[in-house]
Formats: structure tokens, C-alpha cells, sequence
């Protein structure tokens, strides 16, 4: 009997001593794939974080690349755009300059030959002596002379004052300016005659109608000759060539 159960103790304690064994072989056999495991895993997801960041940075960059697309797009229609406007006003540039050089051209025609003016209205205001306001009937004589006038669309105006022999020439010269002057005054004034259609001089007693000495040839020499001149024939024939 005591054999029999020193020999049952033998067999558990080898049975122990076989699972003890068995488990720490197991134990020192998984242990190293165990560590394998885990590192491939936390390899797996550190390569898993480094797609996505990947990810992010090409969705980054391709944003970006998409704006920088949409903004030399926009550039280069803005660019096209005022490309065209340019060309558009350079083209409007030059049918103003050659319009302007055929009017000026034409002008230049016109103007060479003081000729292509001809007297078309004239009227004499006559002063009394040592006077040079004017009249109502110098007035009413000024009133049909730019009645007249303002059928021509290219024409000046001459004004020149004179004064007869009696006084010193710096006197006359003078007085000869104040009649002119009256006379010009008054085209403005009244009838709005651009200033610059208008040449005026103050002649003294030069040029008298009549050089005798009498009362009524210094009646005659006291007085203002307005004249005017017009070119719209001339460019009438200068254009009916054209």
C-alpha cells in the first residue's frame, strides 16, 4: 500500500512538474511572436497615421494648386480683358487723330490763301466830333449786320476806328481805339460775338475817305468800318472737290 502511493505521489508531482514545463514553453515560445505581433501593429498604425497625414497634405497641396489654377485663370481673363479695352480706346485714338488731321487738313486748305476770304457784309458808323459813343441808330445799323452774320459758320470780323485830321496823332490814335472799341463792346455785349472772331484796330487819322480839309470830309473820316469776312464758300467748293 505504501508503494502504491509513493508511487501515486511520484506520477503527480512528475505530472506538475510537466505542466509547469509545458506552460513556460508555451509561455517563452509565444512571448517573442506576442512582441512581433504588437510591433507590426503599432508599425501598421503608425504607417495608417502617416496615409492620412499624406493624405491631408496632398488634399493641401492640391487645393492650393486648384486656387492658384483659378486665380491665373482669373488673371489672364482680367488681363485679356483689359487687353481689349486698350485695344478698343488705342482704336478710338486713332479715328479721333485722323479725323482731327483731316479737319485740320482741310482747315490748313482753307486758310493758306487769305483769299479763300471774302467780304460778305460791311457798314460804316459814323462819329461826331470828339465823340465815340455810340448811337441808336449806329445800334440799330450793328443789330442787321449780325443778323446777317449769323448764316456763316467760318467768318471774322474786322473793326477799325479812325478820326480826322484836328489833334495830335497820339490823341486821334487813341480816340480812334475808343470808337473801335465801343463798337466791339457792344458785338459782345449784346449780340455774344466770340471775342476771338473779332480784330480791332485804332487807326488815328490814317486812310481818311477823303483828304480834303473841308467840314464834310472831316465827317466823313470820323467813323468806324466793320467789316466781315467768310471762307464758307470756299470750303463749300473745297469739299463739293471731295
Amino acid at each position: 500500500m505504501k508503494h502504491i502511493f509513493a508511487t501515486s505521489m511520484i506520477l503527480t508531482g512528475a505530472m506538475l512538474a510537466g505542466g509547469c514545463a509545458t506552460k513556460k514553453y508555451v509561455r517563452n515560445t509565444t512571448a517573442p511572436i506576442q512582441a512581433k505581433v504588437d510591433q507590426v501593429g503599432e508599425q501598421t498604425a503608425k504607417n495608417g497615421q502617416s496615409i492620412e497625414q499624406t493624405k491631408t497634405d496632398l488634399k493641401s497641396v492640391d487645393d492650393k494648386a486648384q486656387a492658384g489654377i483659378g486665380a491665373a485663370k482669373e488673371a489672364a481673363q482680367s488681363a485679356d480683358s483689359h487687353a481689349s479695352e486698350a485695344m478698343t480706346k488705342a482704336n478710338q485714338v486713332g479715328e479721333m487723330a485722323t479725323k482731327t488731321n483731316q479737319d485740320l487738313n482741310g482747315l490748313k486748305q482753307v486758310v493758306a490763301n487769305l483769299d479763300d476770304f471774302k467780304q460778305a457784309k460791311e457798314v460804316t458808323i459814323p462819329f461826331k466830333f470828339d465823340k465815340y459813343r455810340l448811337t441808336d441808330d449806329d445800334r440799330a445799323q450793328l443789330d442787321q449786320l449780325v443778323s446777317d452774320v449769323t448764316q456763316y459758320k467760318r467768318y471774322f470780323i474786322t473793326v477799325k476806328g479812325y478820326t480826322d485830321q484836328i489833334g495830335s496823332a497820339s490823341y486821334n490814335e487813341g480816340l480812334s481805339r475808343r470808337r473801335a472799341d465801343a463798337v466791339v463792346e457792344y458785338l459782345v455785349g449784346k449780340h455774344n460775338i466770340p471775342l476771338y472772331r473779332i480784330h480791332m484796330l485804332g487807326l488815328g487819322e490814317m486812310n481818311p475817305i477823303d483828304p480834303a480839309t473841308t467840314r464834310e470830309a472831316r465827317a466823313k473820316n470820323r467813323r468806324v468800318e466793320v467789316k466781315v469776312y467768310s471762307a464758307d464758300q470756299a470750303m463749300a467748293q473745297l469739299q463739293a472737290r471731295q
